[in-house]
């Protein structure tokens, strides 16, 4: 059974001698094949609840970018945009066109960017029908009457169970994700985790869109009810759906952004929320998504009698994830459009404790920290790390993503802030009152009230106090939000340690500025973080 079907067939992509195509296929049946090839089971209330296996993350070591003519000066390659010759592609490319012969596929055909001006045809061909649903909830769905002319402009395949040979492949695993920008064509094989198939979309707007004057952005993004934006930039667990998705103001979008000449506008048409200790009174518009029919959850684990997801098990994994359509979340706009935004929030999980709940920017400090895109992890979010909290540098909090040198990415983030007369916000979400381990997480609903007053101008007549450390400026006071919460190191019993944790942090801004400060003026470097003498 299949949908409506492109006149652009999967034989002018090269695929032959395939089995059953289901082109297009809405939920239902796409849940139908998913149970039928046992690949997950419902949950109450009826979402499709599936594991992705040892992948319960993304794979960074394992995707790597085609070098041709058309990257060879524009990528900014390393240890996160491995190189890979046109050679290793086409070969890997000749040998999954192979595997997929005699296979049930299926197709769907979505767009990337809720602009027209920028919307991208893209086509994901997968074997596994949870997948197609992943994608289709991810994406944007046009109407059917336009799918009978759908042409691709970039093409996914997929293949979760297909496998490289590290030693023919010349690559690091059986895992891979090749992106080649010329072919606009990406494969990925040995992972089940559908957050590949969503990042890669994102890969190849983040190089495509500077080249058109639009800044993309790994952020969300919302709108007030008096019609002011706010862009929200964070890394996983730094809490960017959750304070996003505020029922006080309409969600754009959850995770990824351009912004163009005329506004903000999201790539995707659904969101793919972290949902470990998800809480149904903090984040209940998030929390109503995982009982529903249509939404995939991936590595949560079910009570085995009433089959009601448990958000607290993390026995799997701690990157437990919801998938769904945007139009879920009932403050959604679903034509993912607004303004330029008025506020520009940064989002760190600070788990030393020592960075203030919430700071004042100037654009310089803005475009600093954006280039820094620090955040830090604890035990159980990645495999191999201790006890003790380690400080990530993001660069461009999004750094797997980026494509393109991140000095051009910031440069096109500090022209849009002064351009627009945004105002700069840092916001820790981490911990207070001591490091990871003896201090206690940021409180989400003191966080929501910094939020809200910033956004709607009550803290710009708050007094500020430059912080000693960071060179931030620090509100004294903010409604509903006790004063002495403002001041981290006032809620640090020993002081001293505040002292020593605060200085290690600076010094670790400042060696991994080092790498980005032969690409950026004078008037960066001035407000860069530096340890005191």
């Amino acid at each position: 059974m299949t949908s409506a079907k492109s006149r652009f067939g999967l034989d002018r992509q090269g695929m032959r001698h395939l089995g059953t195509v289901h082109w297009n296929q809405m939920p239902p049946l796409l849940y139908e094949h998913a149970v039928r090839r046992q690949q997950g089971e419902l949950g109450a209330g009826g979402a499709f609840v599936t594991r992705t296996g040892p992948h319960t993350g993304r794979s960074p070591r394992d995707k790597y970018i085609v070098d041709e003519p058309g990257t060879k000066d524009t990528v900014w390659w390393g240890k996160i945009n491995q190189a890979i010759t046109p050679e290793q592609f086409a070969s890997l490319h000749q040998r999954m066109l192979a595997y997929l012969q005699g296979r049930e596929l299926f197709v769907q055909d979505l767009h990337a960017g809720a602009d027209p001006t920028y919307c991208l045809p893209v086509r994901v061909v997968t074997d596994s029908p949870w997948h197609a649903l992943f994608a289709r909830n991810m994406f944007i769905r046009p109407p059917v009457s336009e799918l009978e002319g759908f042409e691709p402009a970039f093409t996914i395949l997929h293949a979760p169970g297909f496998l490289a040979i590290p030693e023919l492949d010349r690559i690091n695993s059986e895992t891979f994700i090749f992106v080649n920008f010329a072919e606009k064509l990406v494969l990925i094989g040995g992972t089940s985790y559908a957050g590949e198939v969503k990042k890669c979309v994102f890969t190849y707007l983040n190089f495509m869109l500077p080249a058109r004057d639009v800044l993309p952005m790994h952020a969300s993004a919302n709108v007030g009810p008096k019609g002011d934006g706010a862009i929200f930039f964070g890394l996983s667990g730094t809490g960017k759906t959750t304070l996003s998705a505020d029922s006080s103001r309409t969600l754009i979008g959850d995770d990824e952004h351009g912004w163009s000449d005329r506004g903000v506008f999201n790539f995707e048409g659904g969101c793919y929320a972290k949902v470990i200790n998800l809480s149904p009174t903090a984040e209940p518009e998030i929390y109503a998504t995982i009982t529903r029919f249509g939404t995939v959850l991936e590595n949560v684990v079910l009570d085995l009698a009433t089959r009601v997801p448990d958000v607290d098990d993390q026995s799997l994994t701690e990157n437990t994830r919801a998938c769904y359509p945007i139009e879920f979340i009932p403050n959604a706009d679903t034509r993912g459009l607004g303004p330029h935004p008025s506020n520009v929030i940064m989002l760190t999980c600070d788990a030393f404790g020592v960075m203030p709940p919430i700071s004042k920017m100037t654009a310089e400090q803005a475009m600093y920290h954006f280039l820094s895109g620090y955040t830090a992890r604890v035990a159980g979010t990645e495999k191999g790390l201790s006890n003790a909290p380690e400080a990530t540098f993001s660069t461009c909090f999004g750094a797997p993503f980026m494509p393109r040198h991140p000095s051009v990415y910031a440069k096109m983030l500090g022209e849009r802030i002064k351009k627009h007369g945004a105002q700069c916000w840092l916001v820790n979400t981490g911990w207070s009152g001591g490091a990871y381990g003896s201090g206690k997480r940021m409180s989400i609903a003191h966080t929501r009230a910094l939020l809200r007053a910033a956004l709607d101008g009550r803290l710009a007549g708050a007094p500020l106090r430059r912080d000693e450390n960071f060179g931030l400026l620090v509100p004294e006071s903010c409604p509903e939000v006790p004063s002495e919460v403002l001041d981290p190191r006032g809620t640090w019993s020993d002081k001293r340690a505040y002292d020593d944790t605060a200085r290690e942090l600076t010094r670790r801004f400042e060696q991994n500025f080092a790498e980005f400060e032969p690409y950026v003026g004078p008037e960066i470097k001035q407000v860069a973080i530096r340890p005191a003498a």
